[in-house]
């Protein structure tokens, strides 16, 4: 892999990961599209560490806090009988590792090459989401949010694992659904990606110490940490200003786009 190669792919990590368009979608057509080879365990690695980083980055200043409010106790005194914060995050990050754990072979076999089923899911779950912000009651706040909301948005997170869905796109759509305006639906999707970020970079990263690195892959590798890291961190940035004061139907236009793109595509022939 050369560095330019490493340098896109980490750009579309960094960017598409965190914005609700699918980073496995464009980290799997993109590259079939140019004729780029396999990126390889190594460069996975790359890609969710260097996004690990961003997020880390970015929520460095809520990450002391949350690790105190998970070791002073496990409910919050102004509201009895709802979960802390820390509490709720990994409540909400049980249901996709669960379903990882059990399926996520027959997941990859069945969808990861195959382009008509991701380019209908770009299109159904961009329309669930421009749907849940429409009709979102987008009252509350992430100091709002009880059990039952945290395991359903973490039960949404797990239809993640289909190229095409998007890990942020599901998780603020069901955020939208449960009634978290979007600032705070973009923030608890955020919050709530660091464990499952995390556990894929360590799963990972453990699979890469037992197989070792690849001849000539360290400064790739490293390029892509880079780029994902830097990129990330900007969409991140952009996206919470972004929802601040605006809808997130330019994302949802961008998904019916790519969607239909992709399936006029393979309607024509060109991609298969």
């Amino acid at each position: 892999m050369n560095l330019l190669h490493a340098a896109l792919l980490g750009l579309i990590q960094g960017t598409t990961e965190v914005l609700p368009i699918s980073s496995s979608a464009h980290l799997i057509l993109l590259p079939r599209l140019l004729g780029w080879p396999p990126s390889g365990l190594t460069f996975d690695v790359a890609l969710h560490f260097g996004t690990l980083l961003a997020l880390f980055a970015y929520f460095r200043r809520d990450l002391l806090p949350l690790v105190r409010e998970a070791s002073s106790g496990l409910f919050q005194d102004r509201q009895p009988g709802t979960l802390r914060l820390p509490w709720l995050l990994l409540a909400g990050t049980l249901p996709a590792v669960m379903v990882a754990l059990l399926f996520e072979q027959e997941i990859e076999q069945v969808f990861r090459d195959n382009p008509l089923l991701i380019g209908l899911l770009l299109i159904l779950f961009g329309l669930g989401l421009g749907l849940a912000d429409r009709y979102g009651r987008q009252h509350h706040g992430v100091h709002n949010v009880t059990l039952r909301m945290a395991l359903i948005i973490g039960s949404f997170q797990a239809l993640a694992l289909l190229p095409g869905v998007s890990r942020s796109g599901i998780t603020i759509t069901a955020a939208l659904l449960v009634g978290l305006a979007r600032f705070e639906a973009a923030r608890f999707s955020f919050l709530l990606s660091l464990p499952i970020v995390f556990g894929a970079a360590l799963k990972e990263g453990l699979e890469l110490f037992k197989s070792g690195l690849e001849p000539g892959m360290l400064t790739p590798m490293l390029v892509g940490i880079v780029v994902a890291a830097v990129s990330g961190y900007i969409s991140v940035a952009f996206l919470l200003r972004f929802v601040q004061s605006r809808t997130v139907w330019p994302f949802v236009w961008y998904r019916l786009a790519a969607g239909g793109l992709l399936l006029a595509g393979l309607g024509a022939g060109w991609l298969r």
